[in-house]
């Protein structure tokens, strides 16, 4: 559901939420894509940096559809960085710990926005104001964002980390049915088979960003 549609937005919602999703559109977005590629460098693929893609510049990964669907829903895309797996060692596994650094880049800063979040509120003792409101939005769609990336459908992130979890033995048989499973995937998720999951993930992560950003406060608590 759109989140400008919801009860109760008042106008500083809507600028505390836009200002939100430019800045995860235009750093954290950056970000999730460059864990990517400096994972995947750093574990053998030297392709990726001639690629011109290991940079945190916004403009190598910024992607319309994907910037206007995080502005509209809280769940979006950058460009994707192109990964050549020759280069690793152990490839299953160097590619499902590629796909998982993007969703813990998200979860990371979102743990920065909790820690912000909590400090702000402790020094000022003021339940909330527009600065902790930007936070809150902050964080939220850093969440939902890392949850969407996890869930296994391609081609998100955690679909990649699914794939990597197949047994070989079963690989075969994986590729030679992917067109029917990739079609059975994307018509559960229109049918919102993955709307359940999905909203548990999310109160998963939700749950540990903010007792983690809480900790550095719990002496004084």
């Amino acid at each position: 559901m759109m989140w400008f549609l919801q009860p109760g937005i008042t106008v500083s919602d809507v600028i505390m939420r836009i200002l939100a999703a430019l800045v995860i559109i235009f750093l954290i977005m950056p970000l999730h894509e460059f864990s990517h590629g400096f994972v995947a460098y750093k574990l053998g693929d030297k392709s990726i940096k001639y690629s011109g893609r290991l940079t945190l510049n916004p403009a190598v990964h910024f992607d319309p559809l994907g910037a206007f669907s995080i502005l509209v829903f809280d769940i979006g895309w950058s460009k994707s960085v192109p990964i050549d797996p020759r280069g690793f060692k152990c490839p299953k596994r160097d590619m499902a710990l590629t796909a998982l650094a993007g969703p813990l880049s998200n979860i990371i800063a979102a743990i920065v926005g909790a820690v912000l979040l909590n400090g702000t509120t402790f020094l000022t003792g003021i339940p909330i104001n527009l600065f902790q409101k930007f936070l809150s939005y902050y964080i939220l769609i850093n969440i939902s964002l890392a949850a969407f990336n996890f869930l296994p459908i391609p081609p998100l992130d955690g679909y990649k980390i699914l794939e990597c979890l197949i047994p070989d033995r079963y690989l075969f048989n994986y590729y030679k049915y992917y067109p029917v499973i990739l079609l059975s995937l994307m018509g559960l998720m229109l049918f919102g088979f993955f709307d359940i999951p999905l909203m548990f993930i999310r109160k998963t992560i939700y749950t540990f960003v903010i007792q983690v950003g809480s900790l550095p406060f719990l002496a004084f608590m």
